[in-house]
């Protein structure tokens, strides 16, 4: 861990310490988060059970929606200068035909990136402490602290040694994933919830030659190659979850070789005598849902709050996004310039109106029950339902970065 991730400092036994926000993850959403509040001249604690860097699962490609936030938010350069390819086209391979889609600029930005985790979720939390979060790793959630009233004010934590310790906050945002102990913990109801659940297995394969993101529709079955650092690309396959379970799960070497072939013969000859420079990581699938994401004293951001099938590629776009969107909302709560209630249910609903859309159809990609007919315009009706975030993100103020020697808000 560099040096500007070090600041852990203890808390002082039988006080605990007070924050504007604590946020539960610091991976691309929480990260995200706690930069955006940050710069608005919030005291912010990020908390993460895992290690500064380490890797996660990951769907990698990040849609123009993401491409644009980093770019506004100072950090696109980073990710460039760490090698990350840029990518400007894409190419659909269909059972009637390719179709090649070249990239236009938009607001600055005329390439994708799809960055490993281990760089993005880096960058974003440097950039976080940069602006004056204190980020700690090592740290177990283990409850939300609540008021009588029943007002989440914080967490119940250990450290990595073990010690408990208690940390208070205005807003507890959870930022904790598919499986969130917040969402758990404050009640957080499902009000949509996906009927499909697809599989997916990938690896990264050195020498693989290609400069577009690249994805593979068959009936039955679907593959991708998504450049990324250090000369590799992610290579996916995915099928219906019952498939995975069946035919998979036992061999994710032999089930990936299984599954391309089926989706892409070509991809399967690319691939052909060419080793993953990791082992292979696997996604049995989980049906999509959109939970409650405010209450007293809480919210919920990225897959805490609403998750997609990896299959539509859109997560870390839904998270950077959504991430700015609460952080807009918490600060007009946190500075008084607007009830907490109406800023949250605010910030709902926008993600809401948002991701509809994208919600449906990926929905309908991940049942496998299209054909080589239907799905055409289920891409094109995914492609489609992308375009409204573009004019959300470029439609919203970029604050001036806070000085951290400068006091905090109260």
């Amino acid at each position: 861990m560099p040096a500007t991730c070090a600041r852990t400092p203890t808390p002082t036994a039988g006080r605990a310490a007070v924050y504007d926000a604590i946020v539960v993850g610091a991976r691309a959403a929480g990260a995200a988060t706690a930069l955006q509040l940050a710069r608005r001249g919030h005291r912010v604690l990020v908390v993460d059970r895992a290690r500064y860097g380490s890797d996660t699962l990951s769907t990698h490609a990040l849609m123009r929606g993401a491409v644009l936030q980093l770019h506004r938010w100072g950090l696109l350069d980073r990710i460039a200068a760490a090698g990350t390819p840029a990518v400007r086209r894409v190419v659909f391979h269909l059972a009637d035909g390719d179709v090649h889609v070249p990239l236009k600029p938009v607001a600055g930005t005329d390439a994708l990136y799809a960055p490993r985790r281990t760089l993005l979720d880096r960058v974003l939390v440097d950039a976080a402490v940069e602006a004056g979060a204190e980020v700690r790793f090592g740290v177990t959630v283990t409850d939300v602290a609540r008021q009588p009233t029943g007002r989440v004010v914080g967490i119940h934590a250990r450290n990595a040694a073990g010690a408990g310790f208690t940390a208070h906050g205005r807003l507890t945002i959870g930022a904790d994933g598919v499986r969130s102990l917040v969402a758990r913990r404050v009640g957080a109801a499902v009000e949509r919830a996906g009927t499909a659940a697809g599989a997916v297995v990938y690896g990264y394969f050195p020498g693989v030659g290609t400069d577009a993101y690249e994805w593979f529709w068959t009936p039955g079955a679907t593959a991708g190659v998504i450049p990324t650092n250090d000369g590799a690309a992610v290579v996916f396959a995915g099928a219906p979850s019952e498939r995975f379970r069946r035919d998979v799960a036992g061999d994710l070497a032999g089930g990936l070789r299984r599954i391309l072939a089926d989706a892409s013969s070509a991809l399967a000859d690319r691939l052909a005598g060419v080793d993953p420079v990791s082992p292979l990581r696997g996604f049995p699938g989980v049906p999509g849902f959109v939970r409650r994401s405010w209450g007293p004293g809480w919210a919920l951001v990225g897959d805490a709050g609403h998750f997609k099938d990896p299959l539509g590629a859109h997560g870390i776009t839904d998270a950077l996004r959504d991430a700015e969107g609460l952080a807009i909302a918490a600060d007009a709560a946190l500075t008084g310039a607007g009830a907490e209630a109406a800023a949250l249910a605010g910030y709902q609903r926008e993600r809401d109106e948002l991701s509809a859309a994208l919600f449906e159809v990926t929905d309908e990609l991940a049942a496998y029950r299209w054909d080589a007919d239907t799905v055409r315009p289920l891409l094109e009706s995914l492609s489609a339902a992308m375009r409204p975030e573009i004019g959300a993100i470029l439609g919203r103020d970029i604050p001036e970065r806070h000085d951290p020697a400068l006091p905090r808000s109260a």
